[in-house]
């Protein structure tokens, strides 16, 4: 057993060529689809991703695997894709990354905390909470969601309109 899994080797073989490119690595799976194989690689970063910067990535990634043989002669998809709201935040560069955004806290405590992300460090976070600013550290937290909001089109405060 001392060969490490397909997915180990192709996180240590794919972190560099991603870091390169200005993102993070966040996942990677490898799913069988039929006679194909689907490798799905999850990149992210501050301010998020761009189709470019996923074009980019796919050409590195590609290159990087045509230079290796972890995935064999047989073919496969490589899909890269970044994680979009779903994704539980557990890392504090995904807190960071929800700055504005309102958020649900899950506590090791069992206690849930709803309120807006003011900021995040290497060691918490920051939440408004109905007006009040509360800390929360990383070791009390199990995990956060993005919660989905709509709002009217008028409420928007970040569209860059010419009035002003």
């Amino acid at each position: 057993m001392g060969s490490a899994s397909p997915r180990d080797h192709l996180m240590k073989l794919l972190e560099p060529v991603v870091s390169a490119e200005g993102l993070d690595l966040e996942d990677i799976t490898v799913t069988q689809a039929g006679k194909r194989r689907l490798l799905r690689v999850v990149v992210d970063r501050d301010g998020g991703v761009s189709l470019d910067d996923v074009a980019d990535v796919s050409q590195a990634v590609s290159t990087a695997l045509d230079d290796d043989d972890v995935m064999g002669q047989a073919a496969y998809t490589l899909e890269v894709s970044s994680p979009g709201v779903d994704r539980p935040l557990t890392e504090p560069r995904h807190w960071r990354r929800a700055a504005k955004r309102l958020v649900k806290a899950e506590l090791k405590n069992g206690a849930v905390v709803e309120g807006r992300v003011m900021g995040a460090d290497e060691s918490g976070v920051d939440l408004d909470v109905a007006g009040a600013a509360h800390r929360l550290g990383y070791e009390d937290l199990t995990r956060g969601r993005v919660q989905v909001e709509f709002r009217r089109i008028d409420d928007a405060d970040d569209v860059d309109g010419d009035e002003g």
